[in-house]
């Protein structure tokens, strides 16, 4: 193989959980070139990447059609031996499929999977996690040892967070895209008064995270709470979290960062569970969730806007002490 295309242009956490594919593949097939198709917005995480020899992004929100073809026409012209691809839908379908690739290997849920040289069951609840179900694809060119998910951030990025580091902290995402994902505030507030005064806490998120960061940080009676909520970027906060004393996060991007640094993790599950396969892979990792058994959990893959019961119990029954702060 001297030309390889993965395909994942999902949302971060999914781009983030890709990268234990290019670290298997480059530690199966060192000689290969390895190129990532992801989505316009996530391109950032890849900066520097030691094993990637292209990245090609597509602009799904402006003209999506018109630049779907422009994304085929480049992937064609790269005339890839392999072209792998981790997602489910119709769009990575037609890349893989016009390709032009010799090889072309995808999930069966794909629609489009049919017309792949191989497809291979996907399955959620199995105890598998989403990277062992994408390294499932290349079984049969590799071996079986399960590689995690790396980012890189650069000497640069590391030094941007080092004014923050002089003294222990926590790093707190405290926000999701999915309401029924996202622990709600006044939780956040009750752990955060729960945290050494003696320890800084930041608050971690996009620039729309701001405003509802800054709610928790001015309810918080924690005088050492600071809202960075879009002033890092991907590769700066993946740094800080880095040698953060723990990192608590939603089921979303942020905990993914956290495994991509093996940083510590505890991840609080509201309206998902661990058992879908999205859960951290730090060594040192704990997932919160309710002790109550709700028939309505879990109530979807993704999550909801709303509870659709209205009472947000897989939230609001998570005790503080389950989170053992010291």
């Amino acid at each position: 193989m001297k030309k390889i295309l993965i395909i994942q242009t999902a949302f971060i956490g999914d781009a983030i959980l890709a990268t234990a594919l290019l670290e298997k593949l480059h530690r199966c097939i060192p000689s290969a070139k390895l190129d990532l198709l992801v989505r316009q917005g996530n391109e950032s995480l890849f900066s520097n990447h030691p094993y990637l020899h292209q990245l090609l992004v597509w602009n799904k929100r402006k003209d999506k059609i018109k630049n779907l073809a422009k994304t085929v026409l480049l992937i064609k012209q790269n005339k890839y031996d392999l072209v792998i691809n981790l997602q489910r839908f119709f769009s990575s379908g037609l890349f893989t499929v016009l390709s032009g690739a010799d090889i072309t290997i995808g999930f069966d849920k794909n629609p489009l999977s049919w017309l792949f040289t191989k497809s291979v069951k996907h399955e959620i609840g199995t105890q598998k996690h989403e990277i062992e179900r994408n390294q499932d694809l290349i079984a049969h060119l590799c071996d079986t040892f399960i590689d995690k998910p790396k980012l890189y951030p650069t000497l640069q990025d590391y030094q941007s967070v080092a004014v923050y580091q002089q003294m222990p902290y926590y790093c707190i995402a405290p926000n999701s895209v999915w309401y029924t994902k996202q622990f709600p505030a006044p939780k956040w507030i009750e752990l955060i008064n729960k945290m050494s005064i003696e320890n800084n806490i930041f608050l971690l998120g996009a620039p729309g995270d701001f405003e509802a960061c800054d709610y928790i940080k001015n309810n918080a009676i924690h005088k050492n709470v600071i809202n960075l909520a879009g002033k890092l970027s991907f590769l700066q906060s993946a740094a800080l979290m880095h040698g953060a004393a723990m990192n608590f996060v939603n089921d979303s991007a942020p905990m993914h960062i956290g495994s991509a640094m093996n940083a510590p993790v505890t991840a609080i599950f509201c309206s998902t569970v661990p058992n879908f396969g999205f859960g951290p892979l730090s060594d040192n990792s704990k997932n919160v969730e309710t002790k109550e058994i709700l028939s309505c959990r879990p109530c979807g893959l993704h999550g909801f806007k709303n509870c659709p019961k209205e009472h947000f119990k897989c939230a609001s029954t998570i005790q503080i002490e389950q989170f053992l702060i010291d």
